[in-house]
Order: structure tokens, then sequence, then C-alpha cells
């Protein structure tokens, strides 16, 4: 018997037996387990970004008979004790990949069981995601990852640094990275969250930089992968808004048009063939946070291929491939000024005809909470927070929080949606068939005024550099510049995500506060839009709010939608037809990850995804709760 990496005894004895036949060996074409969809080799398991699986094993008639099949715990590492994972794994031949804690590791789709570990000695693999190379005539398959700065390839066979890449299997990049590779033909693509910003694109024989793509200041954002037109070999990427603090532009000189953009490039230089701004002048943190899905649909009796990129303002643009030019149209509408002395906020923003706004992008007094709603405590305690806020102003959509001048009365600006976004780094999928794209939303509030920054209080906060010369920034009532209208109930909080609140926080705004919706993007229009997350503390007629959430669905061809993502610490799945909840688990903790769904070595549909989100790890016992979970048929 052989040992494959390093694998410690307690899991499978004095070493493991080694792994399966990988899909492709050097020269060989990919393996039809991959052609028919038995694998997920990629963060949206294709270069389009679709998240669509063509397996029908699970459908809507037996999806209700799902039980849990096996879990690996993910542990937490020494030193970053709060980090959680947000990890989608890749299945390849039988081998699922995934990163835990200090290690990255292959193990049997269809057990858990551990076949190779390679321990990351210096710093943290990424929480989101690898890639995976299959090789040529010369070089085995490779599995890659980042840790900060690095750019990791291991052999995927033996879990080993793989020879000839970079220095002992290692390239420094110039920024840290901590999404997912993207690997294309024969380069792996990366972003950057960090100076300096851009895309890069490195040889995954020899890990050589080949081409770089800088944006006038503006950053990749660091959550995810891009996705490739493989046909026109055109790359799409998204971009986040300004580095430093995102709520006072007074001080921005010379802002990039490419920040909050989809910008378009030539996969195999990095030349920019076009971009698409989503929000102009950001001073609301609304950072583009996942790269769009690539389908085609057929638009006034012409078959064409779109872009589907939804935004953190609530809005989902469909734009042509070819030219980024929106199919359905652009309404130029004007947008509320700013107050704040030196701010001159952009007179309009570029809102799509269609579809319609997909989460709330507005507020009036109707809309607070009532006992009837919720709870007369959540209620009550909804209208302190408005009366010590001095009322709540909103004037529509891409309202820009109002001035309070130093020692004047509270007066507050509710902004929807808040720096959450509606649409997050979860991302969306797609049903290129029945040319439907998936989407969750929060519907959570931003509250607060701008105000003179009178000295480090903010960059105690925050830890930003650039706070100290900024001569306005973002504060409220209840302290700190990313105030959200929610309550937290104290009793039940347990540390929580500083995003999602996990299950303490409940919005201040009527429900629903999460949805899942399906769009139609040959028409615009919202097939179907449902709660997505309940409150279990509520009674049974009132359970039903939706939930606030992170990450994404992915869809199969059995026509369900499966999506973790909520901070119930729930997993479901979905009718994509209809929105009809058909499947729902509890979980250990949240699932604030993108699941998979791949075909094991036994023949069955597994459908997976990483538990991790919603205690605090000092919490005993929280740390071994961190999980990946797989599920399947009995």
């Amino acid at each position: 018997m052989r040992c494959w990496g390093i694998v410690p005894a307690v899991l499978l004895g004095a070493c493991a037996e080694a792994p399966p036949d990988l899909p492709q060996v050097p020269g060989a074409a990919p393996s039809a387990d991959y052609l028919h969809g038995a694998d997920w080799p990629s963060y949206n398991r294709d270069l389009a970004g679709t998240r669509y699986s063509p397996l029908t094993a699970i459908n809507r008639t037996n999806v209700d008979e799902l039980r849990q099949a096996w879990s690996y715990p993910l542990g937490v590492a020494a030193g970053d004790a709060r980090a959680r994972s947000e990890f989608t794994p890749l299945v390849v031949g039988g081998l699922l990949y995934a990163t835990a804690a200090d290690r990255v590791v292959a193990l049997r789709a269809h057990t858990g069981e551990e076949v190779w570990r390679f321990p990351v000695e210096r710093g943290l693999a990424s929480r989101r995601g690898l890639a995976y190379w299959p090789g040529d005539e010369a070089t085995t398959a490779r599995i890659f990852f980042t840790a900060g700065h690095r750019l990791v390839a291991l052999e995927m066979a033996t879990g080993l640094k793989a020879p000839g890449f970079g220095a002992d299997g290692e390239v420094e990049m110039a920024a840290t990275y901590g999404g997912a590779p993207t690997r294309f033909e024969d380069s792996l693509i990366v972003g950057s969250n960090g100076t300096p910003g851009g895309v890069r694109a490195f040889d995954a024989r020899t890990g050589a930089l080949r081409w770089t793509f800088g944006a006038e200041g503006a950053l990749l954002h660091p959550a995810h992968s891009v996705t490739v037109d493989v046909d026109r070999a055109l790359l799409y990427a998204v971009f986040a808004g300004p580095e430093d603090d995102a709520f006072y532009g007074g001080d921005r000189e010379a802002e990039s048009t490419m920040e909050n953009s989809v910008v378009a490039l030539d996969a195999r230089t990095g030349e920019r063939r076009w971009q698409f701004q989503i929000v102009r002048h950001d001073v609301w943190d609304y950072d583009l946070a996942a790269p769009p899905a690539l389908l085609e649909a057929t638009i006034d009796g012409e078959r064409v291929p779109v872009v589907a990129q939804a935004a953190p303002t609530g809005y989902l643009y469909v734009l042509d491939r070819v030219t980024g030019e929106p199919v359905f149209g652009l309404i130029e509408t004007p947008a509320p000024s700013s107050d704040v002395p030196g701010e001159q906020s952009a007179p309009t923003q570029p809102i799509p005809a269609a579809p319609p706004p997909l989460a709330r992008v507005s507020y009036a007094t109707a809309d607070l909470v009532t006992a009837r709603d919720t709870t007369a405590e959540h209620a009550a305690f909804c209208r302190a927070l408005r009366d010590r806020s001095g009322g709540l102003q909103n004037s529509g959509p891409f309202t820009p929080y109002r001035y309070r001048a130093e020692s004047a009365a509270p007066r507050s600006t509710i902004v929807f949606p808040g720096s959450l976004g509606a649409a997050t780094w979860g991302g969306i999928a797609a049903d290129p068939d029945r040319g439907l794209v998936f989407l969750n939303t929060n519907s959570e509030g931003g509250i607060g005024w701008i105000e003179p920054n009178t000295g480090d209080a903010l960059s105690a906060q925050t830890g930003q550099a650039r706070n100290e010369r900024l001569r306005y920034r973002r504060a409220s009532a209840v302290g700190g510049p990313h105030a959200r209208f929610w309550w937290r109930d104290a009793a039940a909080d347990s540390g929580g995500n500083e995003q999602t609140g996990d299950a303490a926080a409940w919005p201040c705004q009527k429900p629903p506060w999460g949805e899942l919706a399906a769009v139609d993007v040959a028409t615009g229009a919202v097939v179907w839009q449902v709660p997505l997350g309940i409150t279990a503390e509520l009674p049974e007629g009132r359970k039903r709010t939706g939930r606030l959430n992170l990450g994404g669905p992915i869809a199969t061809a059995a026509g369900l939608v499966f999506i973790g993502a909520t901070n119930d610490r729930r997993f479901r799945a979905f009718d994509s037809r209809t929105g009809q909840e058909l499947w729902v688990t509890e979980l250990p903790l949240s699932a604030h990850a993108v699941p998979i769904t791949y075909s094991g070595d036994d023949g069955k549909q597994y459908v997976a995804v990483v538990a991790a989100g919603g205690s605090s790890v000092d919490d005993a016992g929280a740390a071994d709760a961190q999980s990946l979970i797989a599920y399947a048929l009995p």
C-alpha cells in the first residue's frame, strides 16, 4: 500500500489507499463522467457561471427523501478562530477537493473518507474555492488554491506540491486574493482584494505571469471567480467600488468609470472589450460582489447571448454578451441629491427597464414592522430605534445619507438596500434550457447620517487608513459606519455574523426580509418570487418572514434549485418552475456557501454544502460543528 500525501492514522490507518483513477490523464480528453454531469469541476461548475447540473436522479418527486449521507469536520484554523468557511468544493472523478481550516484535502465523494491531505503552514487557504486543471501531454492534473499572496499548485493524485510550477509549487502574486482561481484553457485567472487591484492570468504549467489588467484604482471583488464565454474567449469580471470609505465621495477627484462595473476582457490577452457601470459615484458601499452568469435568450425573435448580472442595488441587469448593451433598455433615473458639503452625487443612475427590482429599494412610514407582523417586543424596539435616530428619511432608490452638522440633533436617513446589499457575493444560478436565472436577495436597511470627521473615532471603528484624511464620515444613533435597521435579540445572540446577524437579527421593516426569485431572461419577467427562510421563534402563521442570507443557489435539469444561504440554519430545495419549497433540513450551523451536486462512485447523486456560519466559534463544540455535509437518497 502506498501513502498518498499526509493522512492521519486516526482517519485512515497507517496510510491511505491510492485514489481512484482520475478523470483525465496527460494527453487524454475530459472524462465521460464530466461530459455527462457527474462532476462539479469548477467553482460555478462551468465557465459560463450557471451552476447548472444535468443530473436528474434527485428530482421533484423524491427530493423530500434526501437524508444526510456523510459529513466532514472543517475545524477552525489556529490564529483565526472566527474564520468561517464559505467554501464551494470541487468533485472530479469520484474525489471531492476542499479546504478545511489549516489544510487542503481530497475526500472520496460518496463517503467523505479522507484520501490525502496537504497542510497549509503559512497563512490560510481561500475560504471560498479552488480550481482544477486536467493537465496535458507533459503535465499531470493539478489543483490550485490561493493563500494570501500565494498561488499554490498541488498534484491532483497525491496532494503534493506540483513540480515545475513557480518556486516549489508556489507563485507569489502581486496582491492577495481570497477567491477561487478560474481555469480557462491553460491559464489561471485570479482577481485581487488588495492593491495593486486588477485581474491577472498565470500559466497553469509554470506559474509565469501571462497578462495583467489594471482597473485604475478599482478593485476586482475578491469573493469569486470570473466567468468566460469559451466560444468567444471573452472573460467577464466585476469591479468593486471605492477602495476606502464608500460613504463619502467628496474627495474623489478622478473617479474611475470602472468602479462597480462589469468588464469584458479578451481571456487570452487581458485586453478590454467593453464595460458597463452599474452604480455611479458610489456612496452606499454597493460593491459588485459576484460574477455574472452567461446564457442565451430568444428576444424579439433573435437568439441573443446575454450576461445576467445581479447587483447589490436590488436590480438584475441583462446585457448583450458581445456589446455590453442592456437588452431591455435603461431608464436614466434622476437620483436624489446629496446635501453633504463638497459632495456631488450622480444626477442619474442606470436602472434597467426590466426586470423590476428584486428587493426593497425604498421605505415609507407604513413599512415599519408592527406587533401583528412579528412580536410586540420587536416592534417596540424598532419604534424606539426610529425615534432615537431622529426619524427616518428616504427618497427612493439611491438615496444618499444626509448631512448632520456637529452637535446638531440626530436626523437619520434609511437606505434600501443597505450596505449588506440585495444580491451579495453568493451570486446567481441559471437554467440555460429554460432560460431562467435564480437569485436570492436581502431586504436590509442601513441607517445613519454623514457628519464632520472630528478625529480618530471612525478610524478606531473601521481600521481604514484613509479616514484621518476624510472630512466627513458615516455615523448613526447606534454607532459605527455600518449601522443596520434591525433588532438583535441579546438572549438569542451567540456571536453571529456581522453582516447577517445570524438568527438573532430581525430587520425592523415588514417582511419579507429575504427572498428567492426566478427571472425569465427572454422577457425580463419575474416568474416567481418567494420568501427565503423562516423566523422559527414566531407563531406558525408569522414564521415565513424570509431571512437575511449570504451564499447562492444552484440549479439542476430535474427542475430543482438548492440553496442554503439563510441565517436560519436551513438547507432547502425549491421547484424551479413554481418556487414551491419541496425539501428542507436543519443544519448544525448556517450554510453561507454555494452548494454542489455530483455523482459518486456508487452511482448515487449527492448534494453537498458547507455549514459553518451562525455561531460564535468560542462556544463549546462550535468549531467541530463547522462541517461539509453531503445528502443523498436512501
